[in-house]
């Protein structure tokens, strides 16, 4: 057995329409399909679907200790001004945001509607594969340059 890639993310969520404006109106994912009879959202990054979301309704529990999903990052087009505007809409829409550099990646991660822990992402330092150090380099809080 090869595993090739990530096929998609299925998370649950309490309500389908405040998880269509935060995926689709606020990150602008494309939708590709929904069904109001399964209770889902099917989003699409370049396949059928890379992202789902089910509703399970508001008294589902939400436990942030618990086994299951920790965070799902989104790895999103430009540099490091596109993602400092990413941070600043976000921020716009009074989403709490932490900034971190991991040296092979620069990161944003915040919380949906739900709870859920989110990553948007560019790439940052090349060379782990020769050097997968690189990978275990200490986090740090990511400053913006002051022209980004």
């Amino acid at each position: 057995m090869k595993i090739e890639s990530l096929g998609h993310i299925v998370l649950k969520v309490s309500d389908l329409e405040v998880s269509r404006r935060f995926y689709h109106d606020l990150l602008a994912i494309p939708i590709s399909a929904e069904s109001a009879e399964w209770g889902m959202i099917f989003f699409t990054l370049g396949s059928h679907h890379n992202f789902a979301v089910l509703e399970v309704g508001s008294e589902a529990e939400k436990r942030f200790d618990g086994i299951g999903v920790e965070h799902f990052a989104f790895k999103i087009a430009g540099d490091l001004y596109s993602l400092h505007e990413a941070k600043l809409e976000l921020e716009k829409e009074g989403v709490d945001v932490m900034p971190v550099d991991h040296n092979v990646s620069y990161s944003l991660y915040f919380r949906d509607p739900d709870g859920n822990r989110l990553e948007l992402y560019i790439d940052g330092a090349e060379g782990w594969e020769d050097d997968p150090s690189l990978i275990l380099t200490e986090a740090t809080t990511l400053d913006f340059p002051s022209d980004a």
